[in-house]
């Protein structure tokens, strides 16, 4: 359970796999992504959860493609008076190993994304993890500073933190997001965030996310469960209402997620607030 009433909301904003087809609300451009992220600070998120596109809408790492995008963002941020922390991500199994850290020593985010094992990811490709990067990754966050938010997407990775814990690797106090229902991983339901949860070690914080179909469910049974945090956002679900077709934008996913939380007697953390709950020092 959380040790504070608060609770964190984190807004992916478009990841790397959601695309227009799916969704036309879906911000792929530096500036679109900026603009989507004062939305979702103002509505009551305190992590924007970072990938960045290519001029086509795919999916890159490339180093200046990626500083475009968090630049653009934090002027954004600093534009409206508002806070936010930042979290990048590292993943990218068609990326190299050296292309995905590539923008964290320049960046110097507050937060990245670090996925403890591989994944054959919805049984159709491999999302690959290999030991010497997770090795590299780990050190690095130690060296720069930054928060490791600790991406569970299957049972035994939680084994392969606990490895890297006692290696040095990973230091404690660890933030765990849950990342349930995607196919090849846990699915999305009661049985394995009691399972995970109940592997999460002493004083470490906790975020759960559900793709699809399962995000709503997933969130419900995180706040019932004492989740410090809960992640939201048009990487994790394009619908707000799939039943009667609504499509969801980044702003409204904010905005349930916090009724939701107070809905259960939870106060919503802002930046300074987050940062205090996962030990984080503001750049």
């Amino acid at each position: 359970m959380s040790k504070t009433n608060k609770l964190i909301i984190t807004c992916a904003l478009c990841g790397g796999g959601t695309t227009r087809k799916q969704s036309p609300y879906l911000p792929l451009t530096p500036q679109e992504l900026a603009d989507d992220a004062v939305k979702a600070v103002k509505a009551g998120a305190a992590v924007i959860h970072i990938h960045a596109r290519d001029e086509e809408g795919n999916n890159t790492m490339e180093t200046d493609r990626f500083v475009e995008v968090v630049t653009t963002i934090r002027e954004a941020l600093k534009a409206n008076d508002l806070d936010a922390i930042i979290n990048v991500t590292s993943s990218g199994a068609k990326f190299s190993e050296d292309l995905r850290v590539a923008h964290l020593p320049i960046l110097m985010p507050e937060m990245c994304s670090y996925d403890p094992g591989t994944l054959n990811w919805g049984n159709a490709t491999v999302f690959l993890n290999t030991p010497a990067f997770l090795e590299r990754l780990g050190k690095l966050t130690q060296e720069l500073d930054i928060k490791p938010e600790i991406e569970i997407f299957d049972a035994g990775m939680m084994g392969n933190v606990e490895y890297y814990l006692k290696k040095g690797i990973l230091k404690a106090p660890l933030h765990y997001q849950l990342v349930l229902d995607v196919p090849g991983g846990m699915p999305g339901n009661l049985e394995s965030v009691q399972y995970l949860v109940s592997k999460i070690p002493e004083g470490s914080t906790w975020s759960i996310t559900g793709i699809g179909k399962a995000h709503v469910p997933c969130m419900l049974a995180g706040l019932a469960a004492g989740c410090d945090n809960l992640r939201v956002g048009l990487e994790v679900s394009v619908w707000f209402d799939k039943n009667k077709g609504e499509l969801a934008t980044n702003e409204q996913l904010v905005k349930r997620a916090v009724e939701l939380g107070k809905l259960v007697g939870r106060e919503i953390a802002t930046a300074a607030e987050a940062r205090e709950i996962l030990g984080i020092k503001k750049r």
